[in-house]
């Protein structure tokens, strides 16, 4: 279950990547590259689980499916974070930086007219 909601999420993000790949102001490639090391990852370890446990390996408990579609859903979670904060720290489109000198603008206004008051006596 781990290993099938994870080549999802990495076959549509390359779908999305593909649709806007020349410019790729979102960085999806970076999204692209973590849900398909994720996805070569659980491909590895179910082909060892498939060596060690033969055919009942296609046979799982119920419970055993919910735990791997949690964290399934896990990994994807992590991985659209791990995703947003690369986004935020190369920010493509300035808008962390924006905001940033936004606040320091502001920041230095506001403490401006305090620093005349105090010289005024």
């Amino acid at each position: 279950m781990t290993l099938l909601l994870t080549v999802f999420a990495a076959v549509i993000s390359t779908f999305l990547w593909y649709r806007n790949a020349p410019e790729d102001i979102y960085r999806i490639r970076t999204l692209c590259f973590l849900f398909w090391g994720a996805s070569l990852m659980w491909l590895v370890d179910a082909i060892f689980e498939f060596v060690e446990n033969g055919a009942s390996y296609f046979n799982p408990a119920a419970a055993d499916m919910i735990n791997d579609a949690f964290l399934g859903l896990a990994v994807i979670a992590l991985g659209l974070v791990v995703w947003i904060v690369d986004l935020l720290v190369h920010d493509p489109k300035h808008v962390v930086k924006k905001a940033l000198l936004k606040s320091q603008k502001e920041e230095s206004v506001s403490e401006a007219p305090a620093a005349e008051s105090s010289h005024v006596g």
